[in-house]
């Protein structure tokens, strides 16, 4: 898989576009990827000197990776300084995924950041054969299938929380790891803003069940992607490494809030990431 095949996007009139799943078939749509093409579909109605600076989503249905997805824009308002495009994802002729994101012209302003970037620089980590050399078989076996599914390289920061509950024990909702596209992508913003929209979702709602000593793929946990929102605060490559720095605030009544900061090498906060999921513990006549 590749980032270039993700975004690659068939127009088919002026505000409607098909894009594929690039996943296997057998599974459902990744969230991240249907974001990153309805962003795809949005940018491309908007002029080029108006980069995207926020996008708030809902996932409405679980997506076929086997069916086309058709993403039809809506164009709500192009204004002085803002322009605002809708878009709805639909496969069967039934709308599984809804997105409004804003474009801005470049200004300047106030400036400030918190938190600062603290984290050793990815070609100082280890690769991702050595970091999960001390996990479960399971765990090792669920890795390898992640890396197969995106497109992009890992670097992380610590153990993984679900290496940690493979062993039985509880930590904290956090995880830090550096990523990159596996390829050089266009110069264009817009194609940068949506790859980091697509990772934007990776792992992200994992963290969440740290605290339980429990993962997702667990037979007892089953889990939903709600709504995801991501600002954008500045010109960025993807194909150059962003650290992505995720916890989980909260969980209850079935729910868990997650959120996440994207940093690029010089310590710059590129994005900041929130997601509320569905995560619930099946009852146990039914695992």
């Amino acid at each position: 898989m590749s980032v270039a095949a993700v975004l690659d996007l068939e127009q088919l009139e002026a505000n409607l576009f098909r894009g594929r799943s690039q996943w296997p078939p057998s599974l459902r749509v990744f969230g991240g990827e249907v974001a990153a093409q309805a962003l795809v579909a949005a940018g491309r109605t908007v002029p080029a000197d108006r980069p995207v600076h926020s996008l708030h989503a809902y996932f409405l249905r679980p997506g076929d990776a086997a069916v086309p997805i058709v993403y039809e824009v809506e164009p709500v308002r192009d204004g002085g300084s803002y322009t605002t495009r809708r878009v709805a994802a639909r496969q069967r002729g039934e709308v599984t995924f809804t997105l409004s994101a804003s474009f801005a012209r470049p200004e300047e302003g106030f400036a400030h950041q918190l938190p600062q970037l603290s984290a050793a620089p990815p070609e100082e980590l280890p690769g991702p054969e050595e970091a999960m050399a001390g996990a479960d078989e399971w765990s090792r076996r669920w890795f390898s299938g992640l890396a197969e599914r995106h497109p992009f390289d890992l670097r992380f920061d610590g153990e993984l929380p679900r290496v940690a509950t493979g062993r039985g024990e509880r930590v904290e909702p956090r995880q830090r790891f550096w990523f990159r596209s596996r390829e050089r992508l266009a110069d264009e913003q817009l194609v940068h803003s949506c790859a980091a929209a697509y990772a934007s979702d990776m792992l992200l709602l994992s963290a969440s069940v740290a605290p339980h000593g429990t993962m997702f793929g667990a037979p007892d946990v089953a889990f939903a992607s709600l709504d995801h929102a991501v600002w954008f605060h500045g010109p960025f490559r993807a194909d150059d490494w962003l650290y992505y720095d995720q916890e989980s605030s909260w969980a209850g009544g079935g729910r868990a809030i997650c959120q996440g900061r994207m940093f690029d090498p010089a310590g710059r906060l590129v994005a900041t990431v929130m997601q509320e999921g569905m995560v619930r513990r099946r009852p146990a006549d039914s695992v």
